[in-house]
């Protein structure tokens, strides 16, 4: 009886020696049936390979597509008029439905409360207003700081999206604090209660970034 000598798996040759699974199989050693088995067999393990990693990649494009449409969501409220007029690009806050530049030179400040006489606070109280044309408030009223200026104005979605990935950007450990920032912090939920609302509720808008995140953070495309 001939003996079954083994080898790496690299290669099969149809004609003399055959490999699979690593076993070199003789022709002369087994019957013709014998030997059509194991190639078949690594057909078989070639073919369910190749559908596994396309199933992998349709999953995976699939995953980044709704990561995509849910910062595509939570995209319209960080640049609403709510959220992105105390986010500006220079150093005076923004006011109204119509994210103009605020009146009375009103100015950031190194610490994001004001400069000079002209604090925040003056007019910004503890709590909103009740009339018409009157400053919505909270104890916490302020701009990001001078030093770190967190600025959504003029942000496309991709570069919101690689702002919000970047710590220097934002100021947090990682991207995940983002979750917890948007969800507790009371500057963020006191927007959503006067004015005109933000598109989505808070709750929403929470589980949008929130999903953006756990869905790997993908980059809007533009």
């Amino acid at each position: 009886m001939k003996k079954i000598r083994y080898a790496p798996a690299s290669r099969v040759w149809i004609t003399g020696t055959i490999v699979a699974a690593g076993i070199v199989f003789s022709p002369f050693a087994f019957p013709e049936n014998a030997v059509q088995e194991p190639v078949n067999l690594a057909f078989t393990l070639a073919d369910t390979i190749d559908r596994t990693k396309a199933q992998n990649s349709n999953e995976e494009k699939k995953r980044a597509a709704e990561s995509k449409a849910a910062f595509a969501d939570a995209y319209k409220v960080f640049m609403h008029p709510r959220c992105m007029n105390c986010h500006p690009s220079g150093d005076a806050p923004l006011q109204g439905d119509k994210s103009t530049i605020h009146t009375m030179n009103v100015q950031r400040g190194p610490d994001g409360k004001g400069l000079f006489a002209m604090k925040c606070k003056n007019c910004h109280q503890d709590a909103n207003l009740e009339g018409e044309h009157l400053p919505p408030g909270i104890e916490t009223w302020h701009l990001p700081t001078a030093q770190r200026p967190m600025v959504f104005q003029g942000k496309t979605p991709r570069q919101l999206a690689m702002g919000f990935k970047d710590s220097a950007f934002t100021g947090f450990k990682d991207i995940h604090r983002l979750v917890e920032h948007v969800e507790t912090d009371h500057l963020v939920l006191h927007s959503f209660t006067y004015g005109t609302r933000p598109p989505l509720s808070h709750k929403d808008f929470v589980a949008r970034v929130k999903e953006w995140i756990d869905k790997g953070a993908e980059l809007p495309d533009k």
